[in-house]
């Protein structure tokens, strides 16, 4: 499994707002597009970033997911224009899980 961890400093006093949209908008869209998500997740140290983690079968189906998502009606319409001003910076790091990785249950918390 291919899994970006992605790291977001967000614009002051942004972050709640953030993960609203992450929670009922972004994530739906991302997973209907056929990505595992994992967050949104609230760094305890910086109160203007957030992690997420987002899974694919191989790095092939990555840049197909990813092609089609981004060049898609939902992040054009609806995703890009409302997050992307939330956001000062990003970054991401691309890992390979091991054999003997556990995995995510992809089941909310309460």
């Amino acid at each position: 499994m291919i899994i970006e961890i992605r790291r977001y400093t967000l614009r002051p006093g942004k972050r709640e707002e953030f993960i609203r949209f992450f929670e009922t908008v972004n994530r739906q869209a991302l997973r209907e597009a056929g990505m595992q998500v994992f967050g949104p997740m609230r760094d305890l140290e910086d109160p203007d970033k957030v992690h997420w983690m987002r899974a694919f079968p191989s790095l092939e189906a990555r840049e197909e997911i990813k092609r089609a998502f981004y060049d898609g009606p939902v992040w054009n319409q609806d995703v890009e224009s409302k997050v992307m001003p939330m956001i000062a910076n990003f970054e991401a790091s691309l890992v390979e899980t091991t054999d003997g990785f556990e995995g995510f249950s992809g089941t909310p918390t309460p």
